[in-house]
Formats: C-alpha cells, sequence, structure tokens
C-alpha cells in the first residue's frame, strides 16, 4: 500500500498577524505538498486592529475582533503552537518557545507587530496599559468600564498620533454612553496628527475640541503613578486610567536577532526577505521596508499577504521570487468615536456617517474571510465501489479523533465475550475494568493499555495527553504508576522529520509521566497513514484495588471533569468549534490527574473509573452492571465544557455516539437538550466515583480547590442497573 507523500520540510509562521492569516487561508486552498506549517501564537486568536476603536466605543464584541487561528490552522492542515516566542536559533534554524521544544524550519516568517510599552517610563509597567498589543488592553478596557460609576473619570492618552486619538474619541464616547463624566487627555511629546496633512490636522483638532478632548503638547511624561501623570513642564494630570499609544516599538526580542534592523525592525528586500538571512521573512508592523520606507499600518500587511504566500511558496519549489510594491499613499478611515468617520488620502479630508458605515462594510469584509471555511464533506465513492459503498459512507459521520475513534462497546462485547477462560492464578479478572489486575503474592500489579488517533497537530501535546489518557485507568484503580512502554505510528516523514516528531513525542511523555513515579522503559515505533499514540503503563497496589464493582446503595456520584470533548473535537473537525474553547480543553486534558484520585481514594471511593470512549452512561452503567445496582443523575449537575452546549443545540454529534447510546438502559423525562452529552466519547476524561455520602460535598470541595472542575452528580440506589436522569 502506497502511503501519503511525506513531509520533508518545515515552514514555521511566527504570529498570528493579519498577514500570516492570509497565508493561512491561501495556503488552505494551494498548499506546497510534502510541508508541515507551524503557525506560533501567545492565544488562540488574533485580533483585528483595524475595528480596535470601534470596539472601545462600544460598537463592536470583543469576540467580533478575533481571527479564529485554531478554526483556520485546521483548515490549513497546519499546527498551531500557543506560546509567546522569544528568540530564533539561526545556526541551529529553530524557533524558541520557552515551556516546549525548539520548532524546526527551514523557512520562517515573522509577523508579530508591534508594542506601544514605555519600559523606559518610570510607573508604566505598574499603572498603565499599552494599547498594543490589542488582547491586553481591550481586557483592561473592560475591565474599566464594567467598574466605572455615573462621576467623574479622567483618562490619559500617552501618544497623539492617529491611533491615540481614535482611541481618545472612541473611549470618551463610550464613558458618556455609560454615565460617566469623562476627563479626556491627551498628551504628546511633539505636536499632535503629524502624519496628517494640515487640513486633516486641523479638522481632527476640531472634533478633539468638540469632544471635550484636551490635548497637551510639546510636554513628555516624566513618571506614572497609581492616580496621576507628571509631565515634564510640571503639570500633574489627575488618571483613572492611562493608555500608551505613543509610536511604535518592536519586541526586544526581533530586535535581537542578529540581523540587520532599523530602529529595531527587521530590515526586507523587495521580496519580503530579510536583508540578512534568506531564510527568514517578515511582514506587517515589526518589519522595516528599506527599499520603500513607509509608516506602520495594517493596510501593508494585509497587502502583502499574496506576495509572501508566493515567495514561502517559490523558495520551497525552486521558483523566482516576486516582487512586493507597497502604494505610495492609502485611503485611512478613522474612527470619530460615535458612528461616524473620517477619511484621509492624497491630503483630502472628508468625514460623515457613510463614511463609518463603509469603515464597517470593509472591517466586517475582511473578518468574513475567516469565517467563509468550507464545510468539511466527506469525499464521495469511487465509481467502481461495491454496492452499498455511499450508502456507508453517508451514515456514518465523520471519523474523530482521540477516543471518538474507538470501537463501540456492542462491538467489542461480542469478541471479548468469545476468548477463553485465564487458567493463570496470577491474573484476577476484573469484569469491567480496563486495567488487568496481577497477583505475585507478595505484591499486585495493574496494567493497562491504551492509544488514540491524533486529534492535535502538535505531537508534543498529542503526546501528553495520550499519555494521561492511559494513566487514567492506573490512577482510578488506586494504584502508584510504575512502568511504561511508550507505541508510536508515524505519519510518513523524511528521516530528518522523523527525529524531530519523536524528540517532540517523548519530550511530551517524560514531562508528564516521570513526575508520576513513572519511568519510560521502551517501546516500538512504526510508520503509518497517521500520528498515533499508545502506552501501556503498569502500576502497584499497596491497598485492595479500587473497582468498577464496589458501588453501594446510598452513595454519590462525583465527576472530576466537565464533559464534552468527543463534541468540541468533531466541531474542529467541521470548523464549527470556537478555537478559544479547543484550546481550553487541551489546556485541560493535558493536566495530570494522579491528585484528583488521591482525594476520592482518601474520601473513602469504593468504585471508580476514567470516563473514556464509552462516554459517561456507558462507564457508569458499567459500573452499575458490576456492582448490582441503579442510578439516579442530576443533569443539571454535570459540568461541560465551554462551547458544547452550542455545538450539541445545533446538533452536532460524535461518531461514537450512537453506539455510546445503543448500549445503555436510560430512563429520562422531558427532552433536555443536554441529555446527549451523556453518551459523548471524552478524551483524557475525568473520573466517575462512588463515595459515601456524608463525605461528598467535602470531597467535591477538595477537588474544587486542587483545580479540578468536580461537582456531585448522582446518587447510587438499589434499583436494577439502569441509569435515571432527571
Amino acid at each position: 500500500m502506497q502511503l501519503p507523500l511525506p513531509l520533508i520540510k518545515n515552514v514555521v509562521l511566527v504570529g498570528g498577524g493579519h498577514a500570516h492569516a492570509l497565508v493561512l487561508k491561501k495556503w488552505a486552498m494551494k498548499p506546497v505538498v510534502g510541508v508541515r506549517v507551524t503557525v506560533v501564537n501567545p492565544s488562540p486568536t488574533a485580533p483585528y486592529t483595524g475595528m480596535l476603536p470601534g470596539h472601545i466605543a462600544g460598537h463592536y464584541h470583543r469576540d467580533e475582533l478575533d481571527i479564529d487561528l485554531v478554526r483556520l490552522g485546521q483548515f490549513a492542515d497546519a499546527r498551531l503552537v500557543l506560546g509567546a516566542v522569544t528568540g530564533l536559533d539561526r545556526q541551529s534554524k529553530t524557533v524558541i518557545v520557552p515551556g516546549r521544544p525548539p520548532i524546526p524550519y527551514d523557512v520562517c516568517s515573522i509577523n508579530v507587530g508591534i508594542t506601544s510599552m514605555m519600559p523606559g517610563l518610570p510607573g508604566f509597567a505598574e499603572h498603565a496599559v499599552a494599547a498594543k498589543p490589542l488582547d491586553g488592553f481591550a481586557a483592561r478596557w473592560a475591565e474599566f468600564v464594567d467598574q466605572a460609576s455615573g462621576g467623574p473619570l479622567s483618562v490619559v492618552v500617552i501618544g497623539g498620533g492617529v491611533g491615540g486619538c481614535e482611541l481618545a474619541l472612541a473611549m470618551q464616547h463610550r464613558l458618556r454612553t455609560i454615565g460617566a463624566t469623562p476627563n479626556m487627555t491627551i498628551v504628546d511629546a511633539n505636536e499632535i496628527l503629524a502624519e496628517l496633512g494640515e487640513r486633516s490636522r486641523t479638522e481632527l483638532r476640531r472634533r478633539l475640541a468638540d469632544a471635550s478632548i484636551d490635548v497637551h503638547e510639546g510636554t513628555s511624561v516624566q513618571r506614572v503613578t497609581d492616580h496621576s501623570v507628571d509631565l515634564a513642564d510640571g503639570d500633574v494630570l489627575n488618571a483613572d486610567l492611562v493608555v500608551g499609544a505613543a509610536g511604535a516599538r518592536p519586541y526586544p526580542w526581533v530586535a535581537n536577532l542578529g540581523l540587520e534592523t532599523h530602529e529595531g525592525f527587521i530590515t526586507i528586500d523587495n521580496t519580503l526577505r530579510s536583508l540578512s538571512d534568506p531564510n527568514i521573512f517578515a511582514v506587517g508592523d515589526c518589519a522595516h521596508m528599506g527599499f520603500a520606507p513607509r509608516p506602520k499600518a495594517g493596510v501593508f500587511a494585509v497587502r502583502q499577504a499574496p506576495v509572501l504566500f508566493d515567495n514561502i511558496s517559490a523558495v520551497l519549489t525552486g521558483r523566482k521570487l516576486e516582487r512586493y510594491d507597497p502604494q505610495d499613499d492609502y485611503l485611512k478611515l478613522i474612527s470619530l468615536g460615535s458612528k461616524t468617520a473620517a477619511a484621509d488620502k492624497f491630503k483630502r479630508f472628508v468625514t460623515g456617517k457613510g463614511l463609518w458605515r463603509l469603515k464597517d462594510t470593509i472591517d466586517r469584509r475582511f473578518m468574513d474571510k475567516f469565517d467563509d471555511l468550507p464545510e468539511m464533506t466527506e469525499p464521495p465513492a469511487p465509481a467502481n465501489s461495491v454496492a452499498g459503498m455511499q450508502a456507508a459512507i453517508d451514515e456514518e459521520p465523520p471519523l474523530c479523533g482521540g477516543c471518538g475513534a474507538k470501537v463501540g462497546a456492542d462491538i467489542l462485547s461480542g469478541p471479548l465475550s468469545r476468548l477463553p477462560a485465564s487458567e493463570r492464578t496470577d491474573i484476577i479478572r476484573l469484569p469491567g475494568d480496563d486495567a488487568a489486575l496481577l497477583d505475585f503474592g507478595s505484591s499486585r500489579q495493574v496494567i493497562t493499555t491504551d492509544s488514540l488517533r491524533s486529534f492535535t497537530q502538535d505531537p508534543y501535546r498529542m503526546s501528553k495527553i495520550a499519555a494521561l489518557h492511559a494513566m487514567g485507568d492506573i490512577w482510578a484503580m488506586g494504584a502508584l504508576p510504575q512502568a511504561v512502554l511508550v507505541t508510536v505510528t508515524l505519519p510518513p516523514l523524511a528521516r530528518p522529520l522523523q527525529a524531530e516528531w519523536l524528540g517532540e513525542i517523548m519530550a511530551g511523555a517524560a514531562e508528564v509521566l516521570l513526575p508520576t513515579g513513572a519511568e519510560i522503559v521502551g517501546g516500538h515505533t512504526s510508520m503509518g497513514a497517521e500520528l498515533s499514540l499508545g502506552f501501556s503503563i503498569t502500576g502497584l497496589l499497596d491497598a485492595p484495588p479500587i473497582t468498577l464493582a464496589g458501588a453501594q446503595p446510598g452513595q454519590k456520584l462525583i465527576v472530576t471533569r466537565p464533559l464534552g470533548s468527543g463534541l468540541l473535537f468533531a466541531g474542529e473537525m467541521q470548523h464549527t468549534a470556537r478555537g478559544r474553547d479547543i484550546a481550553a480543553l487541551l489546556d485541560t486534558l493535558e493536566t495530570p490527574q494522579g491528585r484528583a484520585a488521591g482525594i476520592l481514594s482518601v474520601a473513602g471511593a469504593t468504585a471508580m473509573t476514567d470516563v473514556t470512549g464509552f462516554g459517561l452512561a456507558g462507564h457508569l452503567f458499567g459500573m452499575l452492571r458490576e456492582s448490582g445496582a441503579g442510578a439516579e443523575l442530576t443533569l443539571g449537575a454535570i459540568p461541560i465544557f465551554d462551547g458544547v452546549l452550542e455545538l450539541l443545540t445545533a446538533g452536532l454529534r460524535s461518531h461514537l455516539h450512537a453506539a455510546n447510546q445503543a448500549g445503555v438502559p436510560i430512563v429520562s423525562s422531558g427532552d433536555d437538550p443536554r441529555m446527549p452529552i451523556l453518551f459523548d466519547p471524552q478524551t483524557a476524561g475525568g473520573f466517575l466515583a462512588a463515595v459515601p455520602s456524608d463525605a461528598a460535598d467535602a470531597t467535591a470541595t477538595k477537588l474544587i480547590d486542587a483545580g479540578f472542575v468536580s461537582a456531585v452528580i448522582g446518587t447510587i440506589t438499589a434499583d436494577e442497573p439502569r441509569i435515571t436522569v432527571h
């Protein structure tokens, strides 16, 4: 069988700015075969700065500014690494992200924007907020507005460029709409609005005056305190909020790459490559176009994107690079606080509500580029397929990653039941438990194995989650982790990338396994169509195991993790899940749960299991079947991950949902839209434990205090094995 073509080269996009977002969209449409694309960004979304003044003024919700990099990366088949880059090792050609292995590149592009932080200004770091990067400023502004009262509020903006004046007008408008009495001041060491023509400056100055915004020009800020701004001319301005919007500064690590720079910005040629290193591109505000200097403006990043995409592709394929020719001037649409705007181009200046509508249309059309992603569809059956092939394709939802790719319990039960009974006296059969119990007389050992089909493009994160997923079986039985074998199936990769991926996989596994006391003792590697990871783990018992058979009527049921990972992974595949929800999910799944198992054990748990592929209902029913008991669940008490309810309401289901639902006897009253969550397959799910009733609430509190999203969700009853849902 011919495997897919191997990955040979690495392209790393540092930053999720406008240019890189557009490159990802183009890459999805026209990828270079054999290339692994990685995007590194501190957050799962990238804000569109063009809509920032409108958001500050209250015209846009915060979410409307965000480009969803998770969704875009999934669409482009690219890896998204969440982290802040601190540098490049140009000799080894790697990108440095603290807390994880270096990221190799053959071609690297940098699009990280600028910062308006003022590290040299006393008190700024402690008492002010920079307008860029946008995320921090937007969060601080939201907090300020929420805490604002109807009385006077003093706000100082340091920097009187177009951006600073836009923000001042926007903040003034917003504070007035909520009933506050703002005292807004702009401070600039030089003349405000110096980048505009004389007529435009005059008109915008009039707008500032009409909005009762004070201007201090020709004086610098000496220090910022908790409630004031001290000026060089001796004036002291009251300040409940100080915003830094003065100029554009490069991030320190960008200026320290050893590349040719201009005032700390990477100098590039007309192909957008660094003058010092042909393997490095730079675009947007972090770059300096030495061949045609221009002011810092988002329009250039947007228009650089097609050339950047073509030239990265050209370097990889050996083609001639394209030339980027920036325009001499561009249309500046300036928000004026209310839903009006000004336009400046070729020294002409006009204002009006029509210009706001024009700006709004342009901005929304730009954002629509990243929402307009084709839905995932299964390819039709080939013309020469066996009869019934198309029907089989149509009736099955797309195969999910993680535990959503498991074989259903109804299929497993038959073959497993036909296995011959063990004649070994050192193997204690535990029907229904995922781990086996081995008795050596003087000691007892549990052993389990688990493997996962990849659900993320990042082998490092995939390895951590897969290892913890397998470890759940050990912890659920009250055992201490001992030895680990790793089974790795790599996708088709060139030899250098095989070493890279294995290095990331083993680093991730070691990071989460070694602190548990387990040691990686060996394993097996192979090549296949896609990445999958398996872990076989042993654990030692110094007390009787906690099994499925110990649940007793009257006990309470506790879960230690929200439900919905299967739905979120299915939603990610179909580009319907929000990126921030996927990012939060992965953060949760790579959090070890050994402490949670310990808390439940100390609380007297007599039955426990990790909730994985068969869903909460399936694993609970296994406990009830082995214990000879029933259970009542309070559906509203069950925690779910953010974004899951929306997916449920939209009718989305994981690949394994139907099989999980078919095998569980459930009695339910009403038609609650949350009901399907009981059958959702979980990856690295939380524990489900039966604990004494009098200890349940205190145990849930201890779990919450330890950082686990836990809840008491039901009661064990004396009924026949079935689940009653209220």
